[in-house]
C-alpha cells in the first residue's frame, strides 16, 4: 500500500504545481478532489480506499423502552437500549460514518455504541457519539474487524425522543478525505497532501473528524448529574421498597455560621429523598446573634432536628461530640455547617447499606461550592485505599460511620482540632476490616469555599497538618508498625511514610534482562551498584541472545565484582520466562525485576520500596518513572484504559501534582509496571510468577499484580522511589506484523482472564474515562443508579 500510495502522488504532484493558493476556491478545491479521485482510484486496492457501504439501520427495543404514543419511545429506566439490525444481514466494520437524526428529546441525549465482538456487550468496547444534540448527528467510528453485533444505548436516564433515519456507511480512506474536502475549505487538505504525503494527509484527516472531547465539568452535571424529575419519582419509590431503612444521624457542629450558608446547609438535608434522618446540632457557643434564632426557627419547622447549645465554646472537636450525644440513628453522617448535601445522599447511603449491611464506614465523592453555589473541582475517589488515606484524608466528605464503631473509639479527641476527622478516620479504620468500607461513586457533598473559609486558611493550616502527623503517628503506633511521618516534600497539606527497615535489611536481587544495548545495560548497572544506597544487593543480568562483541566485553568487566551475576537464556525472547528463570536462582528473599533501560536518579529508592514490600499485607511495589526529557512515564496502573491497562498521569511534569495529588501520593492500584517492581520471592512464587504461557512480553505485569490482589495482597505505587525508563529501548517498537499480532493475542488472552474487571478498576472511578490516561471525566459515566437497579432492593 505504501509504495502504491507513493506512485498516486507522484502523478498528481504536477498539477497541484500548476495552481498558485490564490487560485483555489472551494469550486476548484471540488475539481481537484475529482481529479484525486482519478489518481488515486487507479490500480490494486482502490476498492478498499473508495469502499461505500450503506447499512440501514432498524432500531429494535433491547431493554428500558417502550413505545411512544406521538411516536418514537420513552424510556422507562436507567439503561435504554436498542439492538441494531443491518439490512445487509452483518453488522458493518472498519471505518464507518454513523448518521442519525434526533428529531425531538425531553431531556440530552447521551448516546453511546456498544460493539459485540463474540464476548457480548461489555464496558471495554464503548464508542462515545454527540452529546446534548438535536437535529441530524454524523459521526466518524472505527468499528472492529470482529464486529458481530451493535447496540444503541441513546441516554442514561428516563426521557422520552424520537431517532429517525439511522445509517451507518462503511467507507474507505480515500473518501474520507475527499468528503472532507467537500465539506470544508480543501485549501489545507491539498497543501499537507503536497508537503507530506498521502499517508500523513490521510491521518490528519481521520484526526480531524474525531470528535472532540467534553471536558466542562458544568457541562458533565447537566448531562449526567442534575436529577431530572422522573428519576426523583423513581428515587421515592425505590426508598418506599427499601428492605432497611436506617435511621441516619446527620452531625452538624455550629459556630457563627454565615446566614446564608447555614440556611443552605439546612435546607440540604430538609430536601433529602430519604426521610428516615435526625440532623443533630451542636452550637459551639456562637457569638452571631442570627445563629440561634436560625437553628430555633428550623427546629421549630420539623421535629427530626435537634439542637443543643453550648455554654462555652469548646472548638470543633468538642462541638462534635455534643452533637453525637444527641444522636440516635445506627448510622452517623458528618457535615459541616456552611456546606449542603445532595438530595439523594442518604438515599445512596442507605442503597448501599442494603447491599452491604455489614459496612462500618461508607464514603462518597465530593465537589465544591463557591459563595454563589457554583459547582467545581469535583474529587471523583478510588475505592478504599489504605495508602492513599495515610497520605490524605480521602474518607471525608461525605463519610458516614457506624454509630457504635463511633462510640466504641471514643469519639472525637480533643486537641486534633483541624484534623479531628482525619483522627476519627484512622481510629475507625482500625476498628473494622477493609471489605466493611465502602465507597459510592457518585457526588453526594458539595464542600463549601469561599475567602474567609477557616478550612482554606493559611493561618489555621500548619496546626492543622500538625494534627494530621500527631494522628498519623498514634495509628501506626496503635497498630504496632515502625513508621515515621513527614511532610510530603511536593504537596505540604500532605504527608509521607517511610516504614524502618530491619537490621540488617534483607539481601534484594535485582534481575535485569538484557539482549545487547551496552550502552543502556551499562547505565542501568552503574546505577544499581554505584548511585544506590541500599547495603545488601546482588545484580542478576540475563543475558538473552546477545550477539554483539562489546557486550561480551562489558560482561568480562564485571567477572570480578561480586555482586553481579550473569545467567544466558538462549530461548526466544520471552520476558515472563525470562524473569521466572531468574527469580528461581536469586539468592536474596527481596527480588526486584528491572528493564536495563532503567536509570537510577536518587540514592534512596530501594530502601522506599524495600520497606513496602516488607509489609505483610503488600504484594508488590512501583516506582515514579520519567521518560529522558523530566516527563511521568508511569505513575501507576489504571486497568480499562484503552481496552486493558494504561498509565495515570502518562506525560505530566515531573513535579505536577495529578489529580487531587495522586501523583505525588503513595497509594495502591491495580498494577505497576514491571519495568521496576519489588516484591518478596515468597509471594511471586505463591502465586505463580509471571504468565509465560500467555503472556509472553505484554500485560504479563498488569496480569501478575491482578493475581496478587485476588490473592489477598495490596498493590503499592510509591513517588518517592524516582528512576528513569527509557521504555523498550532494547527491543525497539511493537509495530512488526508478528508483534503487533502478539500484542493483540496477549490483549484478548487479558480479555478471556480478567473479563469485566478490567473495565472495574477500583482505584480508578467510572466517573473517569477509559479513553486516556489523564484522568479526564468520563462521557458518559460507568455507574449504575440504585433508583434503576432491579437489583438493588
Amino acid at each position: 500500500m505504501k509504495d502504491l500510495g507513493s506512485y498516486r502522488l507522484r502523478r498528481l504532484r504536477r498539477p497541484v504545481r500548476l495552481l498558485s493558493p490564490q487560485s483555489m476556491t472551494s469550486t476548484l478545491g471540488a475539481t481537484l478532489g475529482a481529479a484525486l479521485t482519478r489518481v488515486l482510484g487507479a490500480g490494486k486496492g482502490a476498492g478498499r480506499f473508495y469502499r461505500y457501504r450503506l447499512h440501514r439501520m432498524t432500531l429494535e427495543p433491547l431493554h428500558d423502552l417502550k413505545a411512544d404514543p406521538a411516536g418514537g419511545y420513552e424510556s422507562i429506566g436507567g439503561d435504554p437500549a436498542f439492538l441494531l439490525r443491518s439490512d445487509r444481514g452483518r453488522a458493518p466494520r472498519d471505518w464507518c460514518v454513523i448518521s442519525y437524526t434526533v428529531r425531538r428529546a425531553s431531556a440530552p441525549v447521551t448516546p453511546v455504541l456498544y460493539v459485540d465482538e463474540g464476548d457480548g456487550f461489555t464496558d471495554r468496547s464503548v464508542i462515545r457519539l454527540p452529546v446534548d444534540t438535536t437535529g441530524t448527528i454524523r459521526q466518524l467510528v472505527c468499528l472492529p474487524q470482529g464486529t458481530r453485533a451493535l447496540r444503541f444505548d441513546p441516554a442514561t436516564r428516563p426521557l422520552s425522543f424520537d431517532i429517525a433515519d439511522f445509517t451507518i456507511c462503511e467507507i474507505g480512506k480515500g473518501n474520507l478525505v475527499l468528503d472532507h474536502m467537500r465539506r470544508h475549505r480543501p485549501l489545507p487538505v491539498l497543501m499537507h497532501l503536497w508537503r507530506h504525503g498521502w499517508t500523513a494527509t490521510k491521518q490528519r484527516v481521520l484526526q480531524e473528524m474525531q470528535p472532540g472531547k467534553t471536558a466542562d465539568y458544568e457541562t458533565w452535571i447537566r448531562l449526567y448529574d442534575a436529577l431530572v424529575p422522573e428519576e426523583l419519582a423513581a428515587i421515592r419509590a425505590d426508598v418506599a421498597r427499601l428492605a432497611w431503612r436506617p435511621l441516619i444521624s446527620v452531625v452538624m457542629p455550629v459556630h457563627d455560621t454565615p446566614e446564608s450558608f447555614l440556611r443552605e446547609a439546612l435546607e440540604s438535608v430538609l430536601e433529602q429523598l430519604y426521610p428516615d434522618w435526625e440532623l443533630c446540632i451542636a452550637d459551639d457557643a456562637s457569638t452571631a446573634p442570627h445563629v440561634p434564632a436560625l437553628l430555633a426557627e428550623y427546629q421549630a419547622r420539623d421535629h427530626r432536628i435537634k439542637v443543643v447549645r453550648r455554654a462555652r465554646n469548646g472548638h470543633i472537636s468538642a462541638a462534635s461530640n455534643s452533637a453525637l450525644e444527641l444522636a440516635t440513628g445506627e448510622f452517623v453522617a458528618l457535615m459541616d455547617h456552611d456546606d449542603r448535601l445532595t438530595p439523594h445522599a442518604l438515599y445512596m447511603i442507605v442503597a448501599e447499606l442494603n447491599r452491604h449491611p455489614d459496612a462500618d464506614i461508607l464514603y462518597s465523592d465530593e465537589d465544591k461550592i463557591d459563595a454563589r453555589g457554583r459547582r467545581h473541582d469535583p474529587y471523583f475517589k478510588s475505592d478504599f485505599n489504605l495508602d492513599l488515606l495515610h497520605g490524605q484524608n480521602m474518607i471525608n466528605h461525605l463519610g458516614v460511620f457506624r454509630r457504635s464503631v463511633v462510640e466504641r473509639i471514643g469519639g472525637f479527641r480533643e486537641g486534633f482540632e483541624g484534623s479531628q476527622d482525619y483522627d476519627l478516620t484512622l481510629r475507625a479504620v482500625e476498628a473494622t476490616v477493609p471489605e466493611r468500607i465502602r465507597h459510592i461513586p457518585a457526588v453526594l457533598y458539595h464542600w463549601r469555599v469561599f475567602p474567609e473559609s477557616t478550612a482554606f486558611s493559611m493561618v489555621d493550616l500548619p496546626r492543622a497538618t500538625a494534627a494530621a502527623h500527631r494522628a498519623l503517628t498514634e495509628h501506626f503506633q496503635r497498630r504496632g508498625v515502625q513508621a515515621s511521618v513527614e511532610v510530603s516534600p511536593s504537596t505540604h497539606r500532605f504527608t509521607r511514610i517511610r516504614y524502618a527497615l530491619p537490621d540488617p535489611p534483607p539481601r534484594v536481587s535485582l534481575i535485569v534482562p538484557t539482549r545487547d544495548k551496552v550502552g543502556l545495560l551499562k547505565g542501568c548497572v552503574d546505577g544499581l551498584l554505584q548511585r544506590t544506597d541500599y547495603p545488601d544487593l546482588e545484580v542478576i543480568i540475563v543475558d538473552n541472545n546477545s550477539e554483539e562483541a562489546k557486550t561480551f566485553a562489558y560482561f568480562d568487566t564485571l567477572k570480578d565484582e561480586p555482586r553481579v551475576r550473569i545467567l544466558r537464556c538462549e530461548a526466544p525472547f520471552n520476558y515472563s520466562a525470562i524473569n521466572n528463570f531468574a527469580v528461581a536462582r536469586a539468592t536474596g528473599p527481596v527480588i526486584g525485576l528491572i528493564n536495563n533501560d532503567i536509570e537510577v536518579i536518587g540514592p534512596d529508592w530501594l530502601t522506599e520500596m524495600v520497606g513496602h514490600a516488607l509489609r505483610p499485607e503488600v504484594g508488590a511495589v512501583g516506582a515514579k518513572l520519567y521518560y529522558a526529557d523530566g516527563t511521568i512515564q508511569h505513575a501507576g496502573v489504571i486497568t480499562g484504559i484503552g481496552g486493558v491497562a494504561g498509565h495515570g498521569h502518562k506525560g505530566l511534569p515531573r513535579d505536577a501534582h495529578g489529580y487531587f495529588s495522586r501523583a505525588q501520593l503513595t497509594q495502591n492500584l491495580s498494577s505497576v509496571t514491571a519495568a521496576c517492581m519489588v516484591m518478596r520471592k515468597a509471594v511471586f512464587d505463591e502465586v505463580g510468577g509471571l504468565d509465560d504461557k500467555n503472556l509472553a512480553v505484554a500485560f504479563n505485569d498488569v496480569d501478575f499484580c491482578l493475581r496478587l490482589r485476588e490473592a489477598g495482597y495490596l498493590v503499592v505505587w510509591t513517588p518517592f522511589a524516582e528512576l528513569y525508563h527509557l521504555e523498550s529501548a532494547s527491543r525497539g517498537p511493537d509495530t512488526a506484523p508478528d508483534k503487533v499480532q502478539r500484542f493483540n493475542a496477549e490483549a484478548a488472552y487479558m480479555s478471556r482472564r480478567w473479563g469485566d474487571r478490567m473495565a472495574r478498576d477500583p482505584y480508578y472511578n467510572p466517573n473517569l474515562t477509559l479513553d486516556s490516561e489523564d484522568l479526564e471525566l468520563a462521557f458518559p459515566p460507568r455507574v449504575t443508579k440504585p433508583w434503576f437497579d432491579k437489583e438493588s432492593t
